[in-house]
């Protein structure tokens, strides 16, 4: 069932969240010093450096790129398609907690007392995004199990 609709969902979940290993989620001035944050750490534009490393959403960013990539090719196995599904979610939850943990907290973790201005990126909503594209998705493979389960019965 690789040419139904959730297959396209997925396929744009992982598109999305590939694009966010890319983009920064947000730049914000502390001091005298400009930092962005980007999936594998919050970096020191003006040095050029990793200020602070942030490997657990970098991997947690991998896992959520791999698991719909995974899930498209698994057609013959739709119960594992929506158990994935719901890792998924769960996993892309993580992922926006993560996010606007270092968006809110970033001044603390630079140790940076006086943050002047900080911006917000459209990644920053990108995991909610893929929330709904994979439930969308969910539900899709949901309803050809039905589907395949009413013919059994009619069998």
């Amino acid at each position: 069932m690789i040419q139904r609709i959730q297959t396209v969902y997925l396929i744009i979940v992982f598109g999305v969240i590939l694009a966010m290993f890319f983009a920064p989620f947000g730049n914000f001035i502390g001091g005298t010093e400009e930092f962005v944050i980007k999936a594998w750490g919050i970096k020191n534009i003006t040095i050029g450096e990793t200020a602070v490393p942030t490997p657990q959403m970098g991997i947690l960013m991998v896992l959520c790129c791999a698991i719909p990539f995974v899930t498209i090719f698994l057609y013959r196995w739709r119960w594992v398609q929506i158990r994935l599904c719901i890792v998924e979610i769960v996993l892309l939850i993580g992922l926006q907690i993560f996010v606007a943990y270092y968006l809110i907290r970033s001044g603390n973790i630079i140790n940076e007392a006086a943050i002047h201005s900080i911006r917000y990126s459209l990644t920053d909503i990108m995991p909610l995004v893929c929330i709904l594209l994979t439930y969308l998705a969910f539900r899709g493979i949901l309803k050809d199990e039905t589907i395949v389960k009413s013919l059994d019965r009619i069998r």
